[in-house]
């Protein structure tokens, strides 16, 4: 049953739930996805759909901040929601708001930084760590942090396949490289490195390049960059 808010006598029947109400899950439910009891996780509804009696829920910023790094991980890695939820009417109860929506969304961006990468799997998880504290809309700052990041860990010269289509330009996929050190950032091709193929030189992204030792030190950290490249 719902309790009330309003004082006695004025509970609310499950239809006249609005958007905008703070409400409170009741004890013993469980999240289906993972099966995490969600008992007392509380927010404001933000969808209510009368015919099947269903409500969508918007956590607050309490329970935003409450919530298991490992489920919003798991939520992003599946591409499940983890600030919002549907619940059936009857598995909630009206409660006071505990804070304001500014707030929520405060923490809500905040969370949703800490975890943006998340869903590229287990390799967005050493991406988040590496970015981490950056506005994943701020490109000048990503690029900057993996310039720093991977100048400080990768070894040159390195040797690599051009592993990406080439439409134009002297090299092509499948040639092998010497890379010999990160040169500069362009807004298009992000990192740019300089390469040696025999005698010559050239400029190359580095989001091309795969190093040909799979067990090298220098391996991960540039399929890393690779992968976020194509998905930032």
């Amino acid at each position: 049953m719902l309790k009330s808010i309003f004082g006695k006598g004025t509970a609310r029947k499950p239809g006249e739930l609005r958007v905008g109400d703070s409400v409170r899950v009741i004890a013993g439910i469980k999240d289906e996805d993972f099966g995490l009891d969600i008992g007392g996780w509380q927010g404001r509804i933000t969808e209510v759909d009368e015919k099947n009696e269903l409500i969508q829920i918007a956590w607050d910023s309490l329970t935003l901040q409450g919530l298991p790094a490992a489920y919003i991980a798991d939520a992003e890695e599946q591409g499940l929601g983890w600030d919002t939820y549907y619940l059936a009417t009857e598995d909630v109860e009206l409660a006071e708001a505990r804070d304001v929506k500014v707030r929520t969304e405060s923490v809500r961006n905040e969370l949703q930084a800490k975890f943006a990468w998340y869903h590229l799997g287990e390799e967005g998880r050493e991406i988040s760590r590496i970015l981490d504290g950056i506005d994943p809309d701020d490109t000048s700052e990503l690029f900057e942090r993996w310039e720093e990041y991977l100048s400080s860990v990768l070894t040159f010269p390195f040797k690599a396949e051009v592993t990406e289509f080439q439409d134009r330009g002297p090299l092509h996929s499948g040639d092998i490289l010497d890379v010999q050190e990160i040169d500069s950032v362009e807004d298009l091709y992000g990192l740019i490195v300089r390469v040696k193929k025999g005698r010559k030189g050239y400029y190359f992204p580095l989001c091309d390049l795969t190093p040909v030792d799979a067990k090298s030190s220098n391996y991960q950290p540039v399929r890393n960059y690779a992968i976020w490249f194509a998905n930032r």
